[in-house]
């Protein structure tokens, strides 16, 4: 009878990977529960490439692959002896730290720094508020930075230390770029030298702003092949001029994604008031990016579009200026009424390719 109990016992013999994805698919409580299985099972579930911590109610709290993701629920300190545990014992690829939105209270460990197979770090609503003492994050490609409490000279340390970095997202507002230091757009480029993907806050530029619009970058970002500006405001001096100093120094965008921050400008009924944008009227910039091609510019994504003097100068700069240029899609917030109109100019505007223009 024991014979034939264990010839049943099929999953046992699988290979580790299977039994690994199987135990992936299980509630981690579950999967814990295999442990009283037989000795054989004790401590299989330790060893699954992805584990995810919920709380009563089902939400997610911790994921740990190769994949470990927090969302807070989790008492400070045990996220703490979470982490360490991890970059002990485990072979961490993917981390993602997500708390809850408004409260950066928790302020990451110095465990994490020892997470050197690190190839995708996410970091959401908590805080950095020492400067890593640590080898670097040589593996690591992805890094997003949501709402992360950080000094300059940090974030300046943290990226530098990241000598593989293709794609990162900085989405921060002013205030939560902390510190006196003074920090240039040369120096934050410097520590960017294979980016590829670059996503970040029209508010996070501020802290990096550069004197001169004119200004150059000791290095061409090269690699760049998608851009996107988020909360982007056209009558803010400072993400204008990095909107100018990117173009001129990487041409080599396939993508552009502009998220316009309509919020300061739509005033219901009010009309558009130019004398607001003189100081950053149109010929100002545009002088700038006279001799500039965007060779390599496929797309162009463009989200709460209003119609503006601006925005519509940049749109027909970008039309003049990219022959490979395929599809433009803009997302407007002007008035049904006006949107004929709008759509007519765009039509009308000289571009260098045979572009698709669409407005929703």
């Amino acid at each position: 009878m024991k014979s034939k109990r264990l010839s049943l016992d099929i999953i046992t013999t699988l290979p580790q990977p299977i039994i690994e994805t199987i135990l992936c698919l299980l509630p981690i409580i579950e999967a814990a529960r295999t442990s009283i299985l037989s000795r054989d099972w004790r401590y299989k579930w330790t060893t699954i490439p992805k584990l995810v911590f919920s709380n009563p109610d089902g939400y997610q709290i911790m994921e740990k692959d190769v994949n470990c993701f927090l969302k807070t629920g989790l008492p400070s300190c045990e996220v703490d002896q979470v982490l360490c545990h991890l970059s002990k014992n485990h072979l961490v690829k993917k981390l993602r730290l997500d708390f809850d939105i408004g409260h950066c209270s928790y302020n990451l460990p110095f465990s994490v720094f020892s997470l050197h197979h690190l190839t995708e770090l996410y970091l959401s609503w908590c805080g950095l508020d020492h400067q890593p003492a640590f080898n670097g994050f040589g593996s690591l490609v992805i890094l997003s930075l949501d709402f992360v409490w950080i000094s300059r000279k940090t974030l300046l340390c943290l990226l530098s230390s990241c000598p593989s970095l293709k794609s990162l997202r900085l989405i921060m507002p002013k205030d939560q770029v902390v510190g006196h230091e003074n920090s240039t757009l040369i120096e934050l480029f410097q520590c960017l030298p294979l980016i590829e993907h670059l996503t970040i806050w029209s508010e996070t530029i501020w802290r990096f702003i550069p004197d001169l619009v004119s200004q150059e970058l000791p290095t061409s970002l090269i690699h760049i092949k998608y851009f996107c500006l988020e909360q982007m405001s056209f009558h803010h001096g400072y993400a204008l001029t990095f909107l100018v100093v990117l173009i001129k120094n990487s041409r080599t965008w396939r993508k552009l994604r502009l998220e316009i921050d309509a919020e300061h400008y739509l005033f219901n009924d009010t009309d558009y008031d130019s004398d607001v944008y003189e100081e950053y009227h149109s010929d100002v910039w545009l002088e700038h990016l006279s001799n500039v091609w965007l060779e390599h510019l496929i797309e162009l994504k463009i989200r709460d579009f209003s119609n503006l003097e601006p925005e519509l100068e940049f749109v027909k700069l970008i039309l003049a200026k990219s022959p490979k240029l395929k599809k433009v899609s803009i997302k407007s917030v002007v008035k049904k009424d006006q949107e004929p109109g709008m759509l007519k100019t765009l039509l009308r505007t000289p571009r260098v390719s045979a572009v698709e223009i669409n407005v929703v």
